[in-house]
């Protein structure tokens, strides 16, 4: 491993030197962009962000009627949405049709579907719908296949501007969170609970879904990593030990990838958690196998919509699952975060049309209902935030009163957002590998 990071670090510094060198002629305009000059497609989307939803809809309408429109996206919700969006159309055109396809590709191929497409004069898809941070970042932004529109809409409710804005537009941020069956005796009121001596954690194998590692580099992000510090200052000090020896083992690593001082507790906590998981295929049956009588003392990290689908009965019950960051003293991080980025595409075939539908999804509760229906999910837009939660009370479980099952009692992003590892795509794509190959290393030898 010693000599496996000197040779990655040597390496980081001669691409960093070599990227340094290749830019030396690039031409630059004052703000650090280059002078290339814009797109048809960039300057359609320079225009609409000025507009309102209903303006660019009349624009949507007169470019779309009759046609197909093709999208791509990692939710297969967008199958849901668009019907809404046509409906939406109508209400200002009553002749106004347009076809749809809505593809999601499995096995994290949008990425190469979308750079294929990127390669024709016009391209087959006119919007995606994308998770992923670090290769939205590295493949997809930085490489100009993929365009950040910023509705005006959104802008607005969000006391911003198209201009001032920095960063992708989210559709939404989920959150995968720590749940325990509480048929035992067993708790968990630390973050370090979870990877204490003789857990097992159910998860989604970080191989199979990309944003899982994501979650990973993120801990030692220095905000991040200096939460974990201050958990394990509250943990046990019989359970220490264990934590110990794991802090220490990797103490040297983190000075040399970089880390700040705690970033060693960052390190630890991914290092047991690589090494201890139960790899799963998929959070849906991590929810069904929690919510068993049968599943006493287990506990898994899992997207927190599932437990809406839970199906009552004698074994089976939401009431079985305890939601470890709810819990009164919980100390430390309850789970992860990460979101859905609505782009256009460089070449799309109807511009002014995906600008339209990236908007109603962005700026309306109706478009927004395919995902706000449940919880965990929670708009970028504060007024549709405020709207979906007047409809569907998930506050209180899904009902104007009290729920009857706790856990789903879906406290909010406000409340969420403080106590999450949230994606930061920037972050991911600086330490995908220099961390990530020592998270590869882990799972090499973990078996994982």
């Amino acid at each position: 491993m010693k000599k496996f990071l000197a040779m990655l670090l040597a390496f980081v510094m001669i691409v960093s030197c070599l990227a340094a060198c290749g830019n030396d002629n690039k031409e630059t305009t004052p703000d650090g962009g280059n002078t290339a000059p814009q797109s048809e497609v960039e300057k359609i989307i320079a225009e609409a962000q000025k507009m309102s939803l209903e303006e660019l809809a009349k624009k949507a309408i007169a470019e779309s009627n009759g046609k197909t429109f093709y999208g791509v996206g990692n939710s297969s919700r967008g199958k849901s949405a668009l019907p809404l969006f046509i409906d939406y159309l109508k209400t200002i055109d009553p002749s106004y049709d347009m076809k749809f396809e809505w593809q999601q590709p499995k096995n994290n191929k949008i990425f190469d579907q979308l750079q294929a497409d990127s390669l024709k004069s016009t391209g087959t898809f006119a919007m995606t719908l994308i998770q992923d941070g670090n290769q939205i970042e590295s493949k997809m932004v930085q490489t100009g296949i993929l365009k950040t529109f910023i509705p005006k809409d959104w802008a607005d409710a969000n006391k911003t501007t198209a201009e001032n804005y920095k960063g992708y537009l989210a559709l939404q941020t989920l959150n995968k969170i720590f749940e325990f069956n509480n048929t035992g005796s067993k708790t968990y009121n630390n973050c370090w609970d979870f990877v204490a001596e003789g857990e097992h954690g159910l998860y989604m194998d970080i191989d199979s879904e990309i944003v899982g590692k994501n979650f990973l580099y993120m801990l030692t992000k220095p905000e991040y990593a200096k939460g974990l510090k201050e958990a394990y200052d509250k943990v046990d000090a019989s359970k220490k030990a264990y934590l110990d020896t794991a802090i220490a083992a990797v103490e040297k690593d983190a000075k040399d990838l970089g880390l700040d001082e705690n970033g060693k507790y960052a390190l630890a906590w991914i290092k047991l958690w690589v090494e201890s998981y139960n790899a799963q295929s998929d959070d849906g049956p991590i929810c069904n196998t929690l919510v068993s009588k049968s599943a006493t003392d287990q506990f898994g990290l899992l997207v927190y919509s599932k437990l809406r689908s839970v199906e009552e009965s004698d074994q089976v019950s939401k009431n079985n699952v305890t939601v470890a960051a709810y819990q009164d003293g919980y100390t430390g991080f309850g789970g992860y975060g990460y979101c859905h980025y609505l782009f256009v595409t460089k070449n799309s075939p109807l511009p002014w049309t995906a600008c339209a539908f990236i908007a109603y999804m962005t700026c309306t509760v109706d478009g927004f209902s395919a995902w706000g229906k449940d919880i965990g999910g929670y708009s970028s837009n504060p007024t549709v935030a405020a709207g979906t939660e007047e409809k569907y009370h998930h506050s209180t479980g899904g009902q104007k009163e009290d729920g009857t099952y706790p856990a789903l009692n879906d406290k909010g992003f406000d409340w969420w957002k403080e106590r999450l590892i949230i994606e930061d795509p920037e972050y991911c794509a600086s330490v995908a590998f220099t961390v990530g190959s020592w998270i590869e290393m882990l799972t090499k030898y973990s078996g994982q």
